[in-house]
């Protein structure tokens, strides 16, 4: 790497449930970095991944390939999972609760603290392996799944602040993969034309994302443009891993204690992959669990994880062949223990079926992402389901690495913003406004009228903004306000533009409660920011003339809206 530092602009991190992957450019290259970790005690190693495990040792947390090694023995002090818990809204997800069964006397973080270390290894053994070209000189982009929330990137990035990265870039988990298929296809117009509509499927260690890609012309060229995104499904490797673990479990001649059925969960992972790893052929995988109490080494269970129970549970009872129309079933129970908030239908093939019809979309082609589509039996039935819908057979996009291609997809994107790569438009659909409280004097039993600014034009790209400096309004501050915002599928207004009222053609949007910072009743004179994030955030940022700025944030896509 000596004397190229300024063409490696950029670094993709694909910070995943199961696995970590990094990615970097080289000149306009995108190449794959090998990750340094403990794989035994003493013992370093150069991996293609981190497995995104954290062992809690008293002499401080193990992150890798060790850390989930030691977890097959002692799974209270293992960290598991944690990006499933950073998006789970019920909890306070900065509080040490990790890991949730963890013995009394076991130290705890929570699911940023995890998402931290896995962070801050990555650019600790960066900087080890390259001190000529630290970390922080490159622009890195990190991805998150397509569904998280708000408050669930905003933690991602607190993570990755609190590991030392600046100016970092969020990107979508199935946005990602598919920049890493043209990444990997310089031909890829000669593989898709115009009409053709692309269904991405990311499914992996804890969450389910789907995404439509629409190939259209633009001027005469080919273009790429995202249409749909997918809600947020928490269902993935995770789900299959702990159903692995219950039929395991029922085989057996006695019932588990939780920390044993725990350290169950985590070998049924391990057995799991191997038995669906390309050209594995073995029946079964042993599995042992260690005793408990002072018989420890009389108390061990050996049992094994069979070919067939996995195959069965997959094909059954993850991607059952059901039919177009069927939607996934709701949650009966209205009083559930503390947990993740799994999705209620584990039919991964239902979820597929309601996004499609849903929004009334069939594809011709799909590109498989995610650890579990590794598996070549995963991949057939998904395809053979889809296709049982279609009047028109569905071609699959091969891609070549399906561990790393969200890492490689990121630093892509990266070259793609400096103009070095092909760009998937994600304009904003709908045009959007702010409501803007008409000065007059008080009338009894009047309401000052409403007039609408406009502040996300129809087809606003998603990674861009825009200044309003034109115009002027007052803000106040230090009590609570509310906030009223519209949108219009039909209107084409463009930014800044004042209007008169509000129309018939807008529709009002949930609005937005907060309190800004400032002295009760102050009223300070404020011009607007606008930006759309490439995860589908508005953020508007009021801007006053001493340099104070307050932010209000919503997704452009679901009706998901909050302050900060």
């Amino acid at each position: 790497m000596t004397g190229t530092a300024k063409a490696r602009a950029v670094i993709g991190i694909d910070l995943g449930t199961t696995n970590c992957a990094l990615a970097y450019t080289d000149g306009d290259r995108v190449e794959q970095f090998q990750i340094p970790q403990f794989v035994h005690p003493g013992e370093i190693r150069e991996e293609p991944l981190l497995p995104s495990f954290l062992f809690l040792e008293d002499s401080g947390p193990i992150a890798g390939v060790l850390a989930q090694k030691k977890g097959l023995e002692n799974a209270g002090r293992l960290v598991a999972s944690a990006k499933s818990w950073l998006c789970h809204t019920g909890i306070d997800r900065t509080a040490a609760i990790l890991p949730i069964n963890a013995p009394e006397g076991v130290p705890r973080v929570s699911p940023v603290e995890a998402s931290r270390r896995y962070l801050e290894h990555l650019r600790d053994v960066w900087n080890q392996k390259h001190p000529e070209d630290p970390f922080d000189a490159h622009q890195v982009l990190v991805t998150v799944p397509a569904s998280f929330d708000a408050v669930a990137r905003d933690l991602t990035r607190k993570a990755a602040e609190e590991a030392g990265y600046r100016d970092i870039v969020l990107l979508e988990e199935p946005q990602a993969a598919f920049y890493a298929w043209i990444e990997r296809n310089e031909n890829w117009r000669e593989l898709v034309t115009v009409g053709d509509v692309i269904l991405v499927i990311d499914i992996g260690g804890g969450t389910t994302d789907f995404t439509i890609i629409e190939v259209k012309e633009n001027n005469g060229e080919v273009d790429l443009e995202r249409i749909a995104v997918g809600d947020h499904i928490l269902l993935g490797g995770d789900n299959v891993d702990a159903a692995l673990a219950h039929i395991v479990a029922e085989q057996l001649p006695k019932k588990l204690d939780a920390i044993q059925f725990h350290a169950l969960w985590q070998n049924c992972r391990a057995a799991k992959e191997k038995l669906l790893a390309p050209g594995a052929k073995q029946a079964e995988e042993p599995i042992t669990v260690l005793g408990r109490g002072t018989g420890v080494v009389g108390g061990t269970i050996k049992t094994k994880l069979k070919r067939s129970d996995l195959e069965a549970l997959l094909l059954d009872g993850f991607l059952p062949k059901i039919s177009f129309s069927d939607a996934p079933e709701g949650r009966a129970a209205t009083l559930t223990e503390i947990g993740l908030p799994f999705a209620a239908d584990a039919a991964i093939t239902r979820h597929l079926a309601h996004f499609l019809h849903s929004r009334g979309v069939k594809p011709t082609h799909v590109l498989f992402n995610g650890g579990v589509l590794r598996a070549d039996l995963v991949r057939e039935r998904i395809l053979s389901v889809l296709n049982s819908w279609l009047s028109h057979p569905v071609q699959a996009l091969m891609s070549a690495d399906l561990m790393h291609a969200v890492a490689r997809g990121a630093a892509y994107y990266g070259l793609a913003r400096q103009g070095k790569g092909v760009r998937v438009r994600g304009g904003v659909s709908r045009t959007y406004y702010i409501g803007i409280e008409a000065s007059m004097p008080a009338i009894p039993g009047r309401k000052p009228p409403f007039k609408a600014l406009t502040v996300v034009p129809f087809g606003m790209e998603e990674g861009t903004g825009h200044q309003i400096r034109d115009r002027a309004f007052a803000l106040s501050l230090g009590r609570k306000a509310q906030f009223r915002f519209f949108q219009s599928s039909e209107r084409r207004d463009p930014a800044g533009m004042l209007l008169e009222g509000i129309e018939a053609d807008m529709e009002e949007l949930a609005p937005v409660e907060a309190t800004l910072p400032g002295n009760a009743g102050e009223s300070v004179a404020v011009t607007l920011e606008v930006s759309v994030t490439e995860t589908g955030m508005l953020e508007m940022w009021f801007v006053a003339n001493d340099g104070r700025r307050w932010k209000l944030e919503f997704n452009v896509r679901p009706k998901n809206r909050r302050a900060a």
